[in-house]
C-alpha cells in the first residue's frame, strides 16, 4: 500500500537491508586489530625522529597526543556501539551530514586507507631488504642501495606486491582467517617489543646512573614538543580501522567502544615505554646525550639504540618493524575492503562492491579491487609524497564524524540503543572538531603538498558524484515517477511538499515568495510504499500523479509563476525530499510546521532555508485583491532581492487612506543564527502592501539599560529594514534579564505576553530563539497552540557549529 507522506522514517536509514556480513570477531580480535593499526612501522620508525625533536619529553608529546585523539575517539566509540556497521565513518557522514559529505568521506577514507596500506607493504619490504642486507643474502645491489632478483628486478617491489597479494588473500578467505591471522601477527610483534623494554628496563636498574638521560628533559622547549606532536599524531588515529569490523563483531554495542579504549591505552603506554627505555638505558661514547644520540640516527634511531641495549638489538628492531607492519598491511586491508563495500551497499560505488562471496561470506570483489590498487600503488607510484596526504584526510575524515557525532544525537535522540554515551556532549566532539581542524592546518604550514594532494583527490571525487554516482542514488532511492512543468528554470527555486490532503495549503504563501524573488515554485509528492515493495511499481501511480497536479498548476499559472511537478517513489521519503532539494538547487523549503517540526532529519540535513506554516488554512489574504498593474509589471518594478517597492497606490490599489484596513505582522526578532532569513521572509510578506509591520526585537539586557539602549538599537534596525524596502515599521523592544533567559517558563510567558499585547494577524518567528527551539521545544509548542493567527517559523540552513561560530562572531562585531 502507498502513502504520500513528508513525514520521519520510523527508523534509521543506514540499516542495511542486503549483503550481510558474518558476527565471527570477538573482543580479542578487534583489539588486536586496533593495536596493529595504531602501532603499524611507525613505533620503530617514527619514536626516533620524535625523540631528536623533543628529547626526553616526547613521552609528553605522546600522552598530550594521546589526550587529542581521545576526544574523536570517544565520538566513535559513541557511533561505533550503535550503529555497528561496515563503513565506520563514511556511514556515520552519511546519516548525519547533508549530501554529499557521505560520497566525499567515503572517498577519502577509502583512498586513505589504501594509501595506508601500500605504505605498510612497501615499509615492510624497505624492512625485509635491510635485514637481508646485514645477512648478505643478496649480493646485487641497485643505486638506491635496493637489492636486485636476477641483477634487474627490485626485491622491495616485489616484496611489496606479495604481501599485498598474500593479505587480499587472507581476508578473502575470510574474516575469521583475518581475524586469527591478525591475532598472531601481532602477539609475535608484541613479543618483541616488550623483550625490548625488558632489556632497556633491566638495564636502567642495574645502572643506578640512569636519571642522567633525562637531567635535560625539554632540550627543544615546547617547539619541540609541538614539533614531535605533529610528527606522530597520526599513530593514535586506528579507531577508524576498529570501527570498520561492525558488521563482523559479536557484541559490539560492548566490544568496540571497550577496543577502542583498550587499543588506544596498550598504544600509547607502549609508544611511551619505548621511548622511555630507549633514552634511559643507553650511555653513548663521547659523553653526548641520548636523545641526541637517538634523534642522530634518524628513522633509524630505535634501531641504535636497541644495539646498544640488548645483544642483536638492530634486528629485534627489524624484525619488530616486518611484523609491525605486516599487522597493519592486514588491518588496512580489511578497513579499506569494509569501506568500499559500505559505499557500494548505498551506491556511492558501484553496486557490484557489496557483493558477499556465497561460501567465505566476505565482500570479496571489494577486497579484491582494494588490492590491487594497494598493490598498485605500493610498485610504482610515489608514497612519499602521496602518503602525507592521508593524513590530512583523516583528520578531514574526523571533522566530519564529530559534526555527524552532534547530528545524530538530535536526529535520533534515545532512538539509537548506546554501548556509551560521549559525556560533556556536545562539547567533547566540538572540542575534537577544532583540535583536528588545528591539526590539518599545521601540515598545512609544515607539508603544503599534503593539502594540494587532498585538494585533487576531494576535487575529482566530487566531479564523480555530480556525474555518476548522485544519478545513481536517485534512481535506486528515489526514482521520478512523472515529471511536468515549464521547460524555463529560475533562479530562485522554491519547494513545497504536496500533501493530499490538503494540497493547496501552502500554494499562497510560495506565490508570495515567488513573486517577490522572480522565483520558480516546485511541487514535490512523494509516494511511500513498504520496504517489500520494489520501486518500480511506482510507474503504476504515474497518471494519479499527472492529475492531481492540475489545480495547483492551474493557480500558479494564473498567478504567472513558473511551475514545476515531480512525484516520486521510495522507501523512505525524506531521503526523498533531501535527494530532490539537493537535485534541483532549492533555495527555499515550504512546508507545514507538523512536517517539519516531526522530522528531526529533514530539520537538520536540508541544504536550504526553509519556511514552516501554522494554521495554512487560515484564511488570511496575501495578495492584494485589486491590482492597476499586472503581477510581472509588479515584480519588474523593483529589484527582486533588496529593491525598493514601488508606490502601494499604483500598484496595488492601497493608499494610505486605506492603512486602517491592513492586517498586523508581528516579527519576533531575537539577532540570532536566524534574523536573516526571519527579516528576508518579513520584507516579502510586507510588501504585499497588506500589513503593518511590527518588530519585538529580543535583546540581551537588563530593564535598568533600556533607554541607553534603545535608540542605537532603533537606527540599526531601522537601517536593515530601509535595505530591504521596508519603511514605517514599529519597533518595540523586550530586553531579558538572565534570570529570564535561563528559564524556559519565564522566557515563555514573556513572549506570549508580548505577543497578545501586538494582537497580531499574522507572526513571523525565528526556528529558535536564546537556546531554545520552536520546533522541539514543548513550552514553546504550547505557545505557538494556543496562538489563533497563523504563524512562520523560519529557519535558516547553516553548517553545524560553524553557524554558530559565525553568530558569535556577529554578535562580538556588533559591540
Amino acid at each position: 500500500m502507498a502513502s504520500s507522506s513528508s513525514g520521519e522514517s520510523s527508523t534509521p536509514s543506514y540499516r542495511p537491508q542486503e549483503h550481510h556480513l558474518v558476527r565471527s570477531l570477538n573482543l580479542l580480535d578487534v583489539v588486536m586489530v586496533g593495536i596493529a593499526a595504531m602501532i603499524g612501522g611507525s613505533i620503530f620508525v617514527l619514536t626516533g625522529p620524535a625523540i631528536g625533536l623533543a628529547g626526553s619529553a616526547v613521552i609528553i608529546a605522546f600522552v598530550i597526543n594521546a589526550t587529542i585523539t581521545l576526544f574523536t575517539a570517544m565520538a566513535y566509540a559513541e557511533l561505533g556501539s550503535a550503529m555497528p556497521e561496515a563503513g565506520g565513518g563514511y556511514l556515520w557522514v552519511r546519516e548525519g551530514l547533508p549530501r554529499p559529505n557521505a560520497f566525499i568521506s567515503g572517498w577519502m577514507a577509502w583512498f586513505a586507507h589504501i594509501v595506508a596500506g601500500s605504505l605498510y607493504a612497501v615499509s615492510f619490504a624497505s624492512f625485509l631488504n635491510g635485514l637481508l642486507m646485514q645477512l648478505n643474502f643478496f649480493k646485487d645491489v641497485g643505486s638506491e642501495g635496493t637489492l636486485l632478483i636476477l641483477g634487474i628486478i627490485p626485491l622491495d617491489k616485489v616484496v611489496a606486491i606479495a604481501s599485498v597479494a598474500a593479505f587480499t588473500y587472507v581476508n578473502f578467505k575470510g574474516t575469521s582467517e583475518t581475524g586469527k591471522t591478525g591475532d598472531i601477527v601481532t602477539v609475535i610483534q608484541l613479543g618483541l617489543i616488550f623483550a625490548l623494554i625488558g632489556a632497556g628496563l633491566w638495564t636502567m636498574h642495574t645502572n643506578p646512573g640512569w636519571t642522567l638521560n633525562f637531567s635535560d628533559f625539554m632540550p627543544m622547549g615546547i617547539a619541540g614538543v609541538v614539533a614531535a606532536m605533529g610528527l606522530t599524531f597520526i599513530a593514535f588515529e586506528g579507531y577508524e580501522v576498529i570501527v570498520q569490523t561492525g558488521e563482523e563483531v559479536k557484541n559490539p554495542k560492548r566490544n568496540i567502544p571497550r577496543a577502542i579504549f583498550i587499543s588506544l591505552s596498550a598504544v600509547v603506554v607502549l609508544y611511551c615505554l619505548i621511548a622511555f627505555v630507549s633514552i634511559g638505558a643507553i650511555f653513548p661514547e663521547g659523553g653526548i646525550p641520548s636523545w641526541e644520540f637517538i634523534g642522530n640516527q634518524g628513522e633509524l634511531g630505535i634501531s641504535a639504540a636497541a644495539e646498544l641495549i640488548i645483544p642483536y638489538g638492530a634486528f629485534i628492531v627489524l624484525g619488530g618493524g616486518l611484523i609491525s607492519t605486516l599487522a597493519a598491511l592486514n588491518a588496512t586491508t580489511f578497513s579499506s575492503a569494509r569501506v568500499a563495500f559500505a559505499m557500494g551497499r548505498h551506491y556511492n560505488l558501484p553496486h557490484k562492491f557489496s557483493a558477499i562471496h556465497p561460501k567465505n561470506k566476505t565482500p570479496y570483489i571489494a577486497i579484491l579491487l582494494s588490492g590491487l590498487i594497494m598493490a598498485v600503488m605500493a610498485s610504482g607510484l610515489p608514497l612519499d609524497q602521496i602518503a602525507i596526504a592521508a593524513g590530512v584526510i583523516f583528520l578531514l575524515l574526523f571533522t566530519q564524524v564529530n559534526l555527524a557525532a552532534i547530528n545524530i544525537r538530535r536526529i535520533y535522540g534515545d532512538k539509537l540503543d548506546y554501548g556509551f554515551k560521549t559525556p560533556f556532549f556536545p562539547v567533547i566532539p566540538i572540542i575534537g572538531i577544532f583540535l583536528k581542524i588545528g591539526l590539518a592546518i599545521y601540515l598545512l604550514l609544515t607539508e603544503p603538498l599534503s593539502w594540494v594532494i587532498t585538494i585533487v583527490w576531494v576535487a575529482i571525487g566530487f566531479a564523480v558524484y555530480r556525474v555518476y554516482i548522485f544519478r545513481k542514488e536517485l534512481e535506486h532511492y528515489a526514482p521520478t515517477v512523472t515529471s511536468e512543468g515549464a521547460l524555463e528554470r529560475r533562479d530562485f527555486r522554491i519547494l513545497i511538499l504536496y500533501t493530499p490532503e490538503n494540497p493547496d495549503r501552502l500554494i499562497k504563501f510560495a506565490i508570495r515568495v515567488a513573486k517577490e524573488n522572480n522565483g520558480e515554485v516546485d511541487v514535490l509528492r512523494v509516494i511511500t510504499v513498504p520496504e517489500q515493495t520494489p520501486l518500480s511499481a511506482g510507474i503504476a501511480f504515474a497518471d494519479s500523479a499527472k492529475r492531481a497536479y492540475k489545480p495547483l498548476e492551474e493557480a500558479l499559472d494564473k498567478e504567472s509563476i513558473t511551475n514545476h511537478y515531480l512525484a516520486r517513489i521510495s522507501h523512505d521519503s525524506t531521503e526523498a525530499i533531501l535527494a530532490t532539494i539537493e537535485e534541483q538547487h532549492i533555495d527555499l523549503l515550504l512546508a507545514d510546521f507538523e512536517t517539519l517540526r516531526s522530522n528531526k532529519k529533514l530539520q537538520t540535513l536540508a541544504t536550504c532555508d526553509a519556511l514552516c506554516i501554522k494554521r495554512a488554512d487560515d484564511d488570511l489574504q496575501l495578495e492584494a485583491i485589486s491590482r492597476t498593474a499586472s503581477s510581472s509589471n509588479y515584480i519588474q518594478a523593483r529589484n527582486p532581492i533588496y529593491g525598493q517597492q514601488p508606490p502601494l497606490q499604483a500598484n496595488l490599489g492601497f493608499g494610505n487612506e486605506n492603512n486602517n484596513k491592513k492586517k498586523r505582522l508581528v516579527v519576533l526578532f531575537d539577532h540570532g543564527e536566524h534574523s536573516d532569513i526571519v527579516l528576508r521572509t518579513t520584507k516579502w510578506v510586507e510588501h504585499s502592501g497588506l500589513f503593518i509591520v511590527t518588530i519585538l526585537s529580543i535583546n540581551k539586557g537588563h530593564e535598568e539599560h533600556t533607554e541607553e539602549k534603545k535608540h542605537p538599537n532603533h537606527r540599526n534596525h531601522s537601517h536593515q529594514a530601509h535595505h530591504l524596502g521596508m519603511d514605517g515599521v514599529e519597533y518595540n523592544e523586550i530586553f531579558l534579564s538572565k534570570e529570564t533567559e535561563s528559564s524556559i517558563e519565564s522566557l515563555t510567558m514573556l513572549i506570549q505576553s508580548t505577543i497578545n499585547a501586538a494582537q497580531p494577524d499574522l507572526l513571523i518567528v525565528g526556528a529558535s530563539i536564546a537556546k531554545y527551539s520552536f520546533l522541539n521545544d514543548h513550552h514553546l509548542l504550547h505557545l505557538l497552540e494556543n496562538l489563533e493567527c497563523p504563524t512562520i517559523v523560519a529557519k535558516s540552513y547553516s553548517i553545524p557549529v560553524i553557524g554558530r561560530m559565525k553568530l558569535l562572531l556577529n554578535r562580538v562585531t556588533r559591540r
